[in-house]
């Protein structure tokens, strides 16, 4: 089940100007910033309201932020929303015939397990389903 929005991610060429940008248009600086090796990019969260704003900036060519800004321009790249149990959400999701692109849930930034829906399926819009990780409380 879809628990709520959890942050729209907008690809960026310039990562530190568009955090500059958004600090402005947001009154507030980010939370977060990471580097997110599996997937090639760095990331910077900014907390609105409920939800989160990511802006994704690609650290080589081949990854899929880099990919995606050689053929449209900056802006939103995908909608996240939260999930209770991503493995069950992802079985729900094949049944309905959504096509996943990938077969298991990868560890991703913010401390989330992740799984994203092709924009074929959904409508030209790439969805990604989030999954907080629990950590164990240390002694």
């Amino acid at each position: 089940m879809l628990l709520n929005l959890e942050h729209l991610g907008l690809a960026v060429r310039d990562l530190p100007a568009a955090t500059a940008l958004y600090t402005r248009l947001l009154g507030q600086a980010p939370y977060k910033t990471e580097h997110v090796p599996s997937e090639a990019v760095d990331t910077v969260f900014f907390r609105v309201g409920g939800s989160k704003i990511e802006l994704l900036a690609g650290t080589n060519a081949e990854s899929a932020i880099s990919k995606f800004l050689e053929k449209k321009t900056e802006g939103l790249h995908h909608v996240a929303f939260e999930v209770e149990d991503i493995e069950v959400e992802m079985a729900r999701l094949r049944a309905e015939g959504f096509i996943l692109l990938n077969d298991a849930p990868k560890r991703g930034a913010d401390n989330k397990l992740i799984c994203f829906v092709h924009p074929k399926s959904a409508g030209g819009v790439l969805v990604e389903l989030c999954q907080s990780i629990k950590t164990e409380p240390t002694e």
